[in-house]
């Protein structure tokens, strides 16, 4: 394992673009699933020279984890994953099984207190997410997580993905994840609003 090897866990849209960008820029990925023989998995291993496996095969790969799952699934994922002391994940995801918003990553760091997790781009629409470029003037994205070695290897990840170091702003401890996954309901409606899913928010002072 190197500090290369990077495992997404999740097959859909937001997986599937992570994993696609992190082999763009130099990772050596495994896309994770719960059946090694997923056919979105390994539809797109064969397109991208990447791997497909089961979220345990993914977990194992890297010491650097995507959390791409759907927010309301994630804490099972992560318990059929396998032993996952000392890795580091980048929860990206929203839990929207209901009306309220529910805390994730929280919730993740609270069941595996040996994982270091890191929130992130759950605030952007999946393009955006790999592609900050896509938008015509410089826009935020937040970081939060308790680990700061942690955070400092997802910030590296998010700068490879094209987002510069002065757009990305740390928020502070992972008890600040679920103001990130607060803003969900507004991101939903300004989408309704724009008919457009490439759009962020910029903090200016």
């Amino acid at each position: 394992m190197t500090d290369l090897n990077v495992g997404v866990l999740g097959t859909g849209a937001v997986g599937e673009a992570i994993a696609t960008r992190l082999i763009e820029v130099g990772y050596d990925v495994v896309m994770g699933s719960r059946d090694a023989a997923n056919p979105k998995a390994v539809a797109w291993a064969e397109r991208t020279g990447g791997r497909a496996g089961t979220f345990a095969d993914a977990a194992a790969h890297g010491s650097l984890l995507f959390n791409a799952t759907p927010g309301g699934a994630s804490l099972d994922v992560l318990r059929s994953a396998g032993d996952l002391t000392g890795k580091v994940l980048a929860d990206i995801s929203n839990d929207l099984t209901s009306a309220a918003v529910k805390p994730v990553a929280a919730g993740l760091q609270a069941a595996f207190p040996s994982l270091k997790v890191v929130k992130t781009l759950n605030t952007v629409n999946c393009d955006v997410m790999v592609r900050p470029d896509l938008l015509s003037q410089p826009h935020t994205m937040f970081v939060a997580g308790d680990d700061a070695v942690a955070k400092a290897q997802v910030r590296t990840v998010l700068t490879k993905f094209g987002w510069p170091e002065d757009d990305v702003l740390d928020l502070g401890g992972i008890d600040k994840a679920f103001a990130m996954e607060q803003y969900v309901p507004l991101w939903i409606a300004v989408w309704g609003a724009k008919r457009d899913l490439r759009f962020n928010l910029r903090v200016v002072s």
